[in-house]
């Protein structure tokens, strides 16, 4: 079993930075692919990105390419989601999400583990 918690959420103008952080704690950390989700009032729970154990490969949401950056120490238990360039529409919370599946998966349903959330919010 493994326990998420995120941090670093806060308040940015546009066009500025954020980086979550996602720790986690429980054995074989480095056996789980790790995504980060959000969810904006009113809508439904979206992908945005994830790191998939062994080959460490990614994948982005479109809306987020070349804006967000997914990292993995797992070292020290934890992910970590840069983000640049946020814009008002990135204002959701942001989950981070564990599950056993080797390779990188996008449905919120396929990921066995939740931390709380953490909250950015952008202004223009």
């Amino acid at each position: 079993q493994v326990q998420l918690v995120e941090s670093g959420g806060g308040l940015v103008q546009a066009g500025g930075s954020l980086r979550l952080s996602c720790a986690a704690s429980g054995r074989s950390f480095s056996s789980y692919t790790i995504g980060w989700f959000r969810q904006a009032p009113g809508k439904q729970r979206e992908f945005v990105v994830a790191v998939s154990w062994g080959t460490m490969s990614t994948y982005y949401a479109d809306s987020v390419k070349g804006r967000f950056t997914i990292s993995r120490d797992n070292a020290k238990n934890t992910v970590y989601l840069q983000m640049n360039s946020l814009k008002p529409e990135d204002t959701a919370v942001y989950y981070c999400a564990a599950t056993g599946i080797m390779v990188v998966r996008t449905s919120p349903g396929e990921y066995d583990y939740w931390g709380q959330g953490t909250q950015v919010t952008v202004f223009s």
